[in-house]
C-alpha cells in the first residue's frame, strides 16, 4: 500500500462552492488545497490549515479543524459477486460539517451511497464510515460483498471507539495471533492483542492480503452485521 489515492471531490460553504481533489494514503493521513489553502488531517473532519495567511472569504474552524461546510467525494469500491468475480461499484460520500456551538458542531452527520449495477444503496445522516459501509452491505443482494478493509477478517476496533473514519487497526501481520482474538478482555481479547497490530487504515482501503470477514469472530464480529449490534 504504497503512494496516495486522489478522490474527486467539492468543497460548499456559505460563501460558494468548487471543484476539489483529496489525497490519501489509505491510512492517516488525508489532504487537499481549497480556494489555494492546504489543508490536512486525520480524517475528514480533522482538515486544518497549513498556512497562517488565509484569503477572503475566510473558512470557518472549531479547535483549528474546518467546519460550516459540505465536503463531498468520491471513490471506487471493489463488489466480490458470486459466479462473476470483482466487479466496481462507487461510493459518492458527503460530509455535513455545521457551525461551533459551545464545544462542538451544532450539526455532523455523514451520508453515503453506493452506485453499482444501475442501482443505488445508500446509507444516510450516520456519524461514521463503519455503520454506513454496515448499512450498505446489509442492502446489497445475498451475492453481493463488499471488498475493503471494513469487512476484511484482519482488521477491528477499539473497544472505547473511533473516529469518523480511520482508526480501524489491521492485524494482518500477526495473523495467527488475530484468529484467536475472542472478546474484548483476557489473553486473546483485543485489548491484549492490540498493541501488535500492523497498522491503521480507512475502512474503504484494500490490500493484497484482504480476506472476507467470515462468523462473529475477532471483537467486533461479522461483517455486515445483521440488524443491531
Amino acid at each position: 500500500m504504497t503512494g496516495l489515492t486522489r478522490w474527486p471531490g467539492r468543497y460548499t460553504d456559505r460563501h460558494g462552492s468548487e471543484e476539489i481533489v483529496f489525497e490519501t494514503d489509505g491510512r492517516e493521513l488525508i489532504r487537499t488545497t481549497i480556494r489555494g489553502v492546504r489543508f490536512e488531517g486525520d480524517t475528514m473532519d480533522t482538515l486544518g490549515a497549513l498556512t497562517g495567511a488565509l484569503p477572503d472569504p475566510a473558512f470557518t474552524f472549531l479547535d483549528g479543524d474546518l467546519c460550516s461546510c459540505l465536503l463531498e467525494w468520491g471513490l471506487t469500491m471493489p463488489i466480490e459477486v458470486a459466479g462473476q468475480g470483482e466487479r466496481i461499484g462507487t461510493l459518492h460520500c458527503a460530509l455535513r460539517l455545521g457551525d461551533p456551538a459551545g464545544p462542538g458542531l451544532d450539526e455532523e452527520h455523514l451520508t453515503v451511497t453506493l452506485h453499482f449495477d444501475g442501482y443505488d444503496f445508500p446509507a444516510g445522516r450516520l456519524y461514521d464510515f463503519e455503520d454506513a459501509l454496515h448499512e450498505i452491505g446489509r442492502g446489497l443482494p445475498r451475492s453481493a460483498r463488499l471488498k475493503a478493509c471494513v469487512s476484511c477478517a484482519w482488521s477491528d476496533y477499539h473497544p472505547v471507539g473511533h473516529a469518523m473514519m480511520g482508526g480501524l487497526a489491521c492485524f494482518r501481520g500477526v495473523k495467527d495471533v488475530y484468529r484467536r482474538c475472542d472478546g474484548k478482555k483476557g489473553p486473546n481479547g483485543i485489548l491484549t492483542i492490540w498493541p501488535r497490530r500492523t497498522e491503521f487504515v480507512q475502512e474503504t482501503w484494500l490490500c493484497a492480503e484482504f480476506k472476507h470477514r467470515e462468523g462473529d469472530h475477532g471483537y467486533r464480529g461479522r461483517f455486515p452485521y445483521r440488524g443491531l449490534r
